[in-house]
Order: C-alpha cells, then structure tokens, then sequence
C-alpha cells in the first residue's frame, strides 16, 4: 500500500507551473498579486539605481564648476533659466532669489538672506520627493508580501484539508500535491519580499547621502550669500 502511494506521489508533476495550474483560483490571484509585486519591485530598484547614479555624477559635475573660481552670475547665466540636474535647480533657486531680492537702486531688500534659504529648501524638498518616489511601495513589499504568501499558504492548506477529507485517503499522494501548491505561495512571497527589504535600506541610504550633499551645498552656497550681504 505503502509502496504503491509513493509510487503515484513520484508520478505526479511538482514543477513550479504546474503548481500553480493546479492550485485553487485564490491561491492563483495571491501568486499573480506576488509576482506583479516582485516585477514592479524590480522596476523601481533599477530605475533607482540609474537614477541615484545620474544624480550623483551631475553632483559631482555641477560642484567642479562651482568651485572652480567662475563669478556665480555668469554660471547662472551659463546655466541659464532651466536648470537641468537638481544641483543647478538648488543653485538656481537660490540666484534667483538673490536677484530678486535687489531693488532698482541696487540696495538689497530685507530679509533677503531667509527668503533664499526657504527658496532653496523648498528646491530641496522637490528632489527629496523625485528620490525618494517609490520607495514606499519597495518598503510595502517588503513587509507585507510574506504575509500575504502566508495567507495563500493557509487557504491551500486548508482546501487541501477539505480534500482530504472528502476522498477520507490520508496517503501520500493525496495529501502532498496540496501541501505544494499551499508552500508555493509562502515561497514566492518571500521572493518578493527579501530584495525588496534589502533595495529599500540600501536605495533609502543612498537617498539620503544625496539629499545630505544637497544640504550641504545649500549651506555653503548661503554662506557665500551672507558674506555678500554683510558686504
């Protein structure tokens, strides 16, 4: 008896596909939800990941120019009124500000030196939200797909129980096909779930270095300013 149920478990297909062909509709729409997440997921790591390196290049670009000497008025003229990398736009922001804050007998209107610091903190605030857009759905992901492979775990395991009790058969072969397609689910979950954690901390960190050096910047771009202003 014994032998002939271990013959049937062998002959049955185990494959990941036919799984799921087998599994019930809402264990399917789990395993199709998980996948679309896993994709999107993968999406938004590489999108980042060019991004990030985009931005950090432009950074380093836009800082040699900055320091090298050139009078600020004539790189915002070369830069012009439409900054492309968020660097130029931080700097632009603030020139901007400055300009306008001169009147037509060339005094400087008061409280110039706060209104180019909100002008390049709300610059700021624009790219953080450009880096940092999608992140959420990675952190989502990460938490949230082994629960949801669990849930589909425990729908199968449960039909799995139903069907067991109504062919009233215990042997292998009837009982290992559903407890597959059941852990099937809990797999995929977790395949959706660990390179999401894992690009979140790492895309999160990056995030910030970036932002770090925008502040950076800020400061000392308004610490120029001030000097000008004290002048």
């Amino acid at each position: 008896m014994e032998t002939e149920a271990l013959g049937m478990a062998q002959e049955i297909d185990f494959s990941m596909l036919a799984l799921f062909a087998r599994a019930t509709f809402t264990v399917k729409l789990v395993m199709i939800g998980l996948m679309v997440m896993s994709f999107w997921s993968w999406a938004i790591i590489v999108r980042k990941h060019l991004m990030f390196r985009a931005a950090r290049t432009e950074a380093a670009v836009f800082d040699h120019a900055f320091w090298s000497g050139e009078p600020l008025d004539e790189l915002y003229e070369r830069i012009g009124g439409e900054p492309q990398g968020a660097s130029e736009k931080i700097f632009a922001a603030g020139m901007l500000e400055w300009r306008r804050s001169h009147r037509q007998d060339g005094g400087l209107i008061a409280g110039a030196q706060a209104r180019i610091d909100r002008a390049m903190d709300v610059a700021i605030a624009r790219e953080s939200e450009v880096l940092n857009k999608g992140l959420s759905f990675l952190a989502t992901t990460g938490s949230t797909a082994p629960f949801i492979g669990l849930f589909g775990t425990i729908w199968g395991v449960k039909h799995s129980f139903e069907q067991i009790a109504i062919s009233q058969n215990t042997n292998l072969a009837t009982v290992a096909p559903g407890i597959a397609e059941a852990l099937l689910a809990t797999g995929i979950g977790l395949i959706a779930a660990i390179p999401a954690v894992v690009a979140y901390n790492k895309l999160n960190a990056d995030s910030e270095r970036i932002l770090g050096g925008y502040e950076a910047f800020a400061d000392e771009f308004a610490t120029i300013l001030s000097r000008q202003l004290d002048a």
